[in-house]
C-alpha cells in the first residue's frame, strides 16, 4: 500500500479542489464530479435525518480512507444544524499527506459545541479501534476499496460490520466505469493501462509524473457479494451513467451550462431509471452501495427508516 500512500501525499493542494470543489464551499457540489456528489449526499443526509428523527441526540461518524476530510466535514456541520448535541467522528487515511490537509481544513469545527472531530493515519487493513456497534454512519467513498487487495476484502467488510450498529456506505469504481487520473483531470495523461488480470493501474500525466498503484474495478454483483454477507443491502446502483458522457468540453463545445439546457431533465429521467439495471451498472462512473448493520436496533414505529430507498435523480445546479 506504499504506492498509493505516496501518490496521495504527493497530490499537492490542487487534489483537494480537483476531488471535492472548493473546500471553502462544502455545499456548493459545483466541481467535475458533481451528479455522483449530490447523489451520494442526499443518501448520507437521509440517513442522518432519519437518525435525527428518532430522537436521537447524539451521532458517531466514520470515515475509512477519507482523503482530505471533506465528506466528514459534511456531515458534521450537518448534524450540528440538526440539532444533535453529542458529535462524535473520525476519519482516517493512509496518506499522510491528506490527513494534514484534513486537520487543517477541519481545524475551527472542533470549537463546535458537542462536537469531537480526529483524522488520523490508519490502512483499512489494520483492526479499527471503535468498540463493536459504536459507529452510527459508516463511509467508504470514491474508490479506497479499489485500492485494497480483492483478498482482503473479506475481513475488512468484516471488520466494517463489527463496528458499525447502523449504516455503511461505499462507492467505488465499476469495471464498465470512463477512465480517470485519480489525482488529476483524465486531459492530463499521456498513457493510461488498467491491468485488469494483477488489478495494477499504470499512468503517465503530461507533467512527467508515473503513477503505478493497486487498483481493482468492481461489477455490481461483485461488490454485494462482498458486504451481503455481514450486512443487509438497503441499495444498490449506478451513479451517474449519463452526465460525465454529456458534460460540455470548454475546449470544443460552445460556452453552455448543462443545467440550462432541457437535456439536463431527460439526463434526470434516464439516469432513474437505468440507475438500477444490471445492464446499465457497470458502466456507470461510480456504483454506490447502501447497506444496513443487523446489529442496530429495530428503527421506532413511524420513523420511515425501514426499507428507505432515496431519489437519487437529482437535477444539476443551475
Amino acid at each position: 500500500m506504499d504506492d498509493v500512500a505516496n501518490i496521495y501525499n504527493q497530490a499537492g493542494d490542487d487534489y483537494v479542489s480537483y476531488a471535492d470543489g472548493d473546500p471553502s464551499q462544502p455545499f456548493a457540489f459545483d466541481g467535475l464530479h458533481a451528479y455522483a456528489d449530490r447523489c451520494v449526499w442526499t443518501t448520507l443526509e437521509t440517513k442522518l435525518a432519519e437518525l435525527r428523527a428518532t430522537g436521537a441526540s447524539s451521532v458517531r461518524f466514520l470515515d475509512a480512507g477519507c482523503g482530505p476530510g471533506t465528506w466528514l466535514r459534511r456531515l458534521v456541520l450537518r448534524a450540528h444544524a440538526l440539532g444533535f448535541s453529542s458529535i462524535t467522528a473520525r476519519g482516517f487515511d493512509i496518506a499522510q499527506a491528506q490527513i494534514k490537509r484534513a486537520r487543517l481544513t477541519a481545524r475551527n469545527l472542533s470549537s463546535l459545541p458537542g462536537v469531537n472531530l480526529q483524522f488520523d493515519v490508519a490502512d483499512l487493513t489494520d483492526r479499527l479501534p471503535e468498540s463493536d456497534a459504536s459507529v452510527d454512519l459508516t463511509l467508504c467513498l470514491y474508490s479506497a476499496l479499489s485500492h485494497l487487495p480483492v483478498a482482503s476484502l473479506k475481513d475488512i467488510s468484516t471488520e466494517i460490520a463489527r463496528v458499525t450498529s447502523g449504516h455503511f456506505i461505499t462507492t467505488v469504481r465499476p469495471v464498465g466505469s470512463t477512465p480517470t487520473a485519480f489525482i488529476d483531470s483524465v486531459e492530463n495523461v499521456r498513457r493510461l493501462k488498467q491491468d485488469h488480470v494483477r488489478d495494477r493501474c499504470e499512468i503517465d500525466l503530461s507533467d512527467g509524473r508515473r503513477l503505478a498503484f493497486g487498483f481493482h474495478l468492481f461489477t455490481a454483483v461483485e461488490l454485494r457479494n462482498h458486504f451481503s454477507g455481514c450486512f443487509d443491502i438497503e441499495d444498490l446502483r449506478g451513479l451517474d451513467l449519463f452526465h460525465c458522457r454529456f458534460t460540455p468540453d470548454s475546449r470544443w463545445n460552445p460556452v453552455r451550462w448543462l443545467g440550462d439546457s432541457p437535456l439536463a431533465d431527460e439526463l434526470d429521467l434516464l439516469e432513474k431509471a437505468c440507475a438500477a439495471r444490471p445492464e446499465f451498472m457497470d458502466r456507470a462512473a461510480h456504483l454506490l452501495l447502501i447497506a444496513r448493520s443487523r446489529r442496530g436496533a429495530a428503527p421506532k414505529a413511524g420513523s420511515g427508516r425501514a426499507g428507505l430507498v432515496p431519489d437519487l435523480s437529482l437535477k444539476p445546479r443551475p
